[in-house]
């Protein structure tokens, strides 16, 4: 990387942003690398005096190392599509506790998926954070986490139900949920052919607006960024009075409830979307080596 000078915006009377961005897509690429231009403008956000968090569809043990890299350590993290909201605690060998943790029955939703999709490979994870699977996840991060047989999936409540469809073109597998009549459940498609389920009613949206309500944040001052459907409704929360900045690549469902649409993740286009934040503080010439 290189760079000159810095280049300080007019910071008279400045406030603090809520700064809430999604990982996959938005911060790192789909083979997991992350640049160097946004890691720094992500810190430069977080230096202009911005609490600047994520807002994810990963368990907190995926998004842990990526907080590090950026070396945030906001007060609030939200993970699993807003299931769990952790909260900074020095006292836990991570340094977060889990604050907030919304859970329900995962027996429905997974005898309906098994019926209509006898291939699917499966993940659940509990209030605590531990993950039960079955069979052909081992491609996925599975520290804190058992295999187990499919019937034993629905033993407990849990926060999040992970469905893997190798083979399947996502929008195969999106006809395929979508005939599946789910109920009581909010679910995602990702990038590729996999869905992400959590309680019905939960979100980013619903967990960044209690995190916004402690932090006393006026909802004119949120801003988030992503490119998923899981970040429709963090876009709609946002949307009502604050910034809502789509990637390039999002999906017209996405960029119809965006306030802005930036670059795609391959042309770092979140720099440009957090550039634009009062008070941030960027390097003329900086160059990504990701």
């Amino acid at each position: 990387m290189s760079s000159s000078s810095p280049v300080v915006q007019d910071s008279a009377e400045f406030e603090p942003w809520l700064v809430a961005l999604d990982i996959d897509g938005t911060v790192i690429h789909e083979d997991e690398t992350l640049t160097d231009v946004v890691t720094q403008a992500v810190r430069s956000a977080r230096d202009a005096g911005h609490i600047v968090t994520l807002a994810t569809g990963r368990s907190w043990e995926m998004t842990k190392p990526i907080l590090d890299v950026l070396e945030l350590t906001p007060e609030y993290v939200v993970c699993a599509n807003g299931a769990i909201t952790l909260k900074r605690d020095s006292e836990v060998e991570t340094g977060y506790r889990r604050e907030l943790v919304e859970t329900f029955d995962p027996g429905p939703v997974l005898g309906r998926i098994r019926d209509g999709l006898p291939g699917g490979r499966f993940l659940v994870e509990d209030a605590t954070g531990h993950r039960y699977f079955t069979e052909g996840m081992q491609e996925w991060n599975l520290d804190t986490a058992t295999q187990v047989e499919f019937d034993r999936l629905a033993d407990r409540p849990v926060t999040r139900v992970v469905v893997v469809s190798p083979g399947q073109e996502p929008e195969q597998f999106l006809s395929l949920i979508d005939s599946l009549g789910l109920h009581q459940v909010s679910y995602a498609i990702g990038w590729t052919a996999w869905l992400d389920i959590a309680p019905d009613g939960v979100n980013k949206g619903t967990a960044l607006e209690r995190v916004r309500g402690i932090l006393g944040v006026p909802k004119q001052r949120v801003f988030v960024a992503g490119d998923g459907s899981n970040d429709i409704e963090m876009f709609q929360w946002a949307g009502d009075g604050g910034r809502a900045i789509a990637m390039g690549q999002a999906a017209d469902d996405l960029k119809a409830v965006a306030t802005e649409v930036t670059g795609t993740v391959l042309e770092d286009g979140l720099v440009t979307a957090l550039e634009s934040l009062p008070g941030f503080v960027h390097s003329i010439g900086a160059t990504s080596v990701g």
